[in-house]
């Protein structure tokens, strides 16, 4: 029985410590659901909220005691880090429910490892993974209902963790405090994305912050976006700071260039976050034949590529889009349209990949993670 009860454990990436925190949440429960209230059919990206957020705070250093209450604002002091100097990370992650109306994660140890891994960076304290994937595991069984059958539909999830110490003196806060806040959501992207390649501003530097999941990395972005924005184009293909020859990451995704029949991706660095999506994409596209290489993309390579034929794809590749084609870009006021293709491998590997994650198809790969 015990052996049972073993592989059942390892089987549903539940820890017994993890058991043990889901009886140590403490759990306030919203006077009435709003979940009525809202057009599951026309939802914008990140809106709408679901009846329950997990809180959990760090002082005194040690983590508190988790607790799942009704999701509300909440008061802080004005001299808190985060508002001075910047100390904030977050995940991206997304639950799945199946035609049996049980609920799956995609990888999800994935994305607790990189919150810690960014938390290192920041000089921020790593949370447990009793508190993480225990208390992630717990407010999504209060929230099932907001996970809606469908492919397209999902529950988005934003753990985050923000520095509430106060005190404006120029050093790491010892008081912080971990969230998970839950949002329904459909398409990231809507329409066709068309983009600029960098040929000033970087999206990170060596040595930076950039493999971290960082919310000034984000901020960063938005005066450039902007400027793309105002030329008729939605994001901007990266590129490194040293030089600006090196394609990088596009917007806030991961970014891949089909090359007659070869996928290329840049490698992960301190300047390219470690997307999940992307990796699953290498796997995915690795075990369906599809030869890729994973290596720095110059950008001659891709106006040379563009020029004579063999450049038929890019696409980015993230949590909230999955993956978003690319239909043309821009570089030094030079238009360059992709061609229209039948056989779209963006399209199949997106067709796969989201086949896993809705449990259309057998998931070879042990990713999916049942609620």
């Amino acid at each position: 029985f015990s052996h049972f009860i073993a592989e059942y454990l390892i089987y549903n990436r539940l820890s017994l410590m993890e058991l043990k925190t889901l009886s140590e949440i403490e759990i306030i429960s919203a006077a009435s659901s709003k979940i009525n209230e809202v057009d599951f059919e026309n939802l914008t990206f990140g809106n709408v909220f679901t009846d329950h957020m997990l809180v959990c705070d760090y002082k005194d250093g040690a983590w508190q005691k988790p607790v799942i209450e009704p999701y509300a604002p909440f008061m802080i002091d004005p001299s808190s880090k985060v508002f001075h100097y910047g100390q904030a990370i977050f995940e991206g992650m997304k639950a799945y429910k199946d035609e049996q109306d049980a609920v799956w994660l995609f990888r999800p140890d994935e994305n607790f490892h990189r919150f810690n891994k960014s938390a290192s960076r920041m000089a921020m304290p790593e949370v447990p993974e009793d508190i993480f994937m225990g208390g992630l595991h717990k407010l999504l069984e209060i929230e099932k209902d907001w996970v809606k059958k469908g492919k397209g539909n999902t529950l988005y999830i934003r753990p985050f963790m923000i520095a509430t110490g106060h005190g404006v003196i120029a050093a790491p806060s010892l008081e912080y405090r971990f969230m998970i806040i839950l949002s329904p959501a459909r398409a990231y992207y809507s329409g066709e994305v068309k983009v600029i390649i960098a040929e000033h501003f970087s999206r990170a530097a060596n040595g930076g912050i950039g493999a971290a999941k960082a919310a000034g990395n984000y901020s960063a972005q938005f005066y450039p976006t902007k400027l793309a924005n105002e030329k008729g184009f939605q994001q901007i293909i990266w590129t490194d700071d040293a030089t600006h020859t090196k394609l990088e990451e596009a917007g806030t995704m991961n970014v891949f260039f089909r090359i007659n029949d070869t996928l290329f991706t840049a490698p992960t660095s301190e300047r390219i976050l470690d997307g999940v999506t992307r990796k699953s994409v290498i796997e995915l596209a690795k075990r369906e034949n599809i030869n890729v290489e994973v290596r720095s993309v110059l950008v001659d390579e891709l106006i040379a590529a563009a020029k004579d034929g063999s450049l038929k794809e890019i696409f980015g590749a993230g949590t909230a889009a999955v993956i978003n084609p690319i239909v043309g870009f821009s570089y030094k006021d030079t238009y360059y349209e992709l061609p229209k293709i039948e056989n779209s491998m963006a399209l199949e590997i997106k067709e796969k990949l989201t086949n896993i994650q809705y449990k259309l198809a057998e998931d070879t790969f042990g990713w999916t993670v049942k609620i």
